[in-house]
Order: C-alpha cells, then sequence, then structure tokens
C-alpha cells in the first residue's frame, strides 16, 4: 500500500499579563513668537525627562525600563480667522517615549503629566517582555507541533491508515507557497478604568497579552 501523505498546520494560542507598556508623552506648544515657544517647548521636555529620571532610579523596582526622546518638529502655520489673515504661529513637538516595567509608577507618571498644559499623552503599547516573549513563543511552537500531530492521526486513523511519521515541519506557507502567513503574533488592548477614595485617580488595567504560533507539517501515514 502506498504511503499517505498529510499535511496539516498545527496551531497554539495563550494569553499572558502584560508585563511592561510604552507610553509617548509629547510637548506640544504654540506660539507667535518662534524663539519663546520653541524655549517653553525645551523646558517642557526638560521636566519630563528629569522625572523620568527619576523614576529611572527606581529601576530594580521595575518603574522606568527605559526612555528617550529623540523627535522634534518645529513648523509654522496660519491660524483661521474671520477677520481676515491672521499672522503666523508657530508649534514646536517634541516627543519623549519610555518604558514602564510598574504599572502603578505608570498611573501615577500620567495622572501628574495628564493636567499640565502643552503635554499630550499618546497611545500605550503593552506587551511582555522579550525575554520571556523568546520562553513563551518557544513553548507555543512545541504545542503547536503536537497540535499537528494529533491532527495528523485523526486523519490517518479516518482513512484507515495507521501511526504517522513527522517527516517536515516548517514555519507557516513554507510547505505551500500560496499559504498565508501565521506565524507568533502579538496583540493587546489597554482597559482604563477609574480608580476610587482619597479622590479619583487614574487606574489602568491592560488585558493580557495575546501571543500565537503555528507550524505547517508534513507526516507519512503507512
Amino acid at each position: 500500500m502506498t504511503a499517505l501523505e498529510v499535511v496539516v498546520r498545527g496551531r497554539a494560542r495563550r494569553k499572558y499579563a502584560a508585563e511592561r507598556a510604552t507610553v509617548a508623552v509629547t510637548a506640544t506648544l504654540d506660539d507667535a513668537d518662534r524663539t519663546d515657544v520653541y524655549r517653553r517647548a525645551v523646558a517642557l521636555q526638560d521636566r519630563l525627562i528629569t522625572d523620568l529620571r527619576g523614576l529611572r532610579g527606581l529601576r530594580d523596582a521595575g518603574a522606568v525600563n527605559t526612555w528617550s526622546s529623540d523627535q522634534l518638529r518645529v513648523f509654522s502655520y496660519r491660524p483661521y480667522s474671520k477677520s481676515g489673515r491672521a499672522p503666523l504661529a508657530f508649534r514646536v513637538d517634541i516627543r519623549v517615549e519610555a518604558e514602564f516595567g510598574d504599572f502603578e509608577q505608570l498611573s501615577t507618571f500620567l495622572d501628574r503629566w495628564a493636567i499640565e498644559d502643552g503635554v499630550e499623552i499618546g497611545r500605550i503599547d503593552w506587551d511582555v517582555t522579550e525575554e520571556n516573549r523568546q520562553t513563551y513563543e518557544a513553548e507555543l511552537c512545541q504545542e503547536a507541533v503536537r497540535n499537528a500531530a494529533v491532527k495528523a492521526r485523526a486523519f490517518a486513523e479516518a482513512a484507515g491508515r495507521g501511526e504517522v511519521t513527522a517527516v517536515q515541519l516548517a514555519d507557516p506557507g513554507m510547505l505551500q507557497a500560496q499559504a498565508e502567513y501565521d506565524g507568533p503574533r502579538v496583540m493587546a488592548m489597554a482597559a482604563p478604568a477609574g480608580g476610587a477614595g482619597g479622590g479619583p485617580t487614574l487606574d489602568l488595567r491592560p488585558d493580557d497579552i495575546t501571543i500565537g504560533a503555528a507550524v505547517d507539517a508534513k507526516f507519512v501515514a503507512e
């Protein structure tokens, strides 16, 4: 009897608690005087960085892992005016990005700066640590292979064949060029909720991080 080839895709997916959060904060100011608005934006950036440096000193406690400030925009525009041609105004944006490992410190930091004039809070990206991501993905790849083996055995048994033997494993899409890629991926959402007691404070509670893995596998059943 000719050997039966069985090609399947194994999948695995799990949820993990968020372990880090990256937030972008921008010092953004407008004024008719280009020099003045630039200096005020730089002063605001300096205060932000001073705050982050203080939290960075708490790194052993996981407050702030890293921070950077590498984006500057200075441009002019003409505000809309019903009374005629308005004079030029100038805007300065200086972006600061920080990665927090302590979500209570993150909430406190954002609570402090969200009410500051000239500060714009950007989106928050939640994730697991790089080290743990590698561990999780390795575990999920193993689970995906086991899932593929279970599928292959079910197919072989349904066809009246015996035990299956794996002869080829590949990342999704590499066994068949037309197959779509479905490799490891991360999805996360943040769900902010209002605090209680001692006055309202920001309470950030991120959803779990979903990490998935998939593998294409070819088996032979006698």
